[in-house]
């Protein structure tokens, strides 16, 4: 069993970063890409940023530029640097990592980003 252990959430005003973390517990053969997800009110739960162990990356159109997304493959952690956060980035954000064996994804609780202006 995989589990998301994340951190690094809270209140920013607009301009301000934030950098989430998020650790992965368990075998980390079991775990391909790992990445973010966010979840406005009122939304769907929307890709953010993505990364293979490789560290080929995906990124939304809506934070490109902005956000980096990294990777620790050792300790199976993923990070989220976020730069000019923009009152539409608040959301609860969520760790994500893709099994290597089952069509199944494992996520985090949920951290919540809030940005104001």
């Amino acid at each position: 069993q995989v589990q998301l252990v994340e951190s690094g959430g809270g209140l920013v005003q607009a301009g301000g970063s934030l950098r989430l973390s998020c650790a992965a517990s368990g075998s980390s053969d079991s775990i391909n890409a790992m990445g973010w997800y966010r979840q406005g009110p009122g939304k769907q739960r929307d890709l953010v940023a993505a990364i293979t162990p490789g560290g080929s990356t995906t990124y939304a159109d809506s934070i490109k530029g902005r956000f980096t997304i990294s990777r620790l493959n050792a300790k199976n952690t993923v990070y989220l640097q976020m730069n000019s956060l923009k009152p539409e980035d608040t959301a609860v954000y969520y760790c994500n990592a893709e099994a290597a064996y089952y069509p199944y994804d494992f996520w985090g609780q949920g951290t919540q980003v809030t940005v104001s202006s």
